[in-house]
């Protein structure tokens, strides 16, 4: 029975380090990304692209239909 626990905590833990590998993965992408963007001296163009993506923001002239009716 002790063995048999020991295995299965065992998978459980490779699993674990499988998803927390992919985390690691994908923060040094994003990392590697950012640090591309400071070395290149072009903030401006990352702040844009932050506030379009990641905060919600739109041009003056532009139109966002969201769709309601999935609410």
């Amino acid at each position: 029975m002790v063995v048999f626990a020991t295995e299965s905590d065992c998978s459980d833990k490779e699993q674990e380090l499988v998803r927390i590998q992919a985390q690691i993965d994908s923060y040094t992408l994003k990392n590697e990304d950012l640090k591309r963007t400071f070395e290149s001296d072009d903030i401006s163009a990352y702040m844009e692209r932050v506030a379009l993506e990641e905060r919600g923001y739109a041009y003056p002239d532009e139109r966002r239909f969201y769709d309601t009716s999935r609410d």
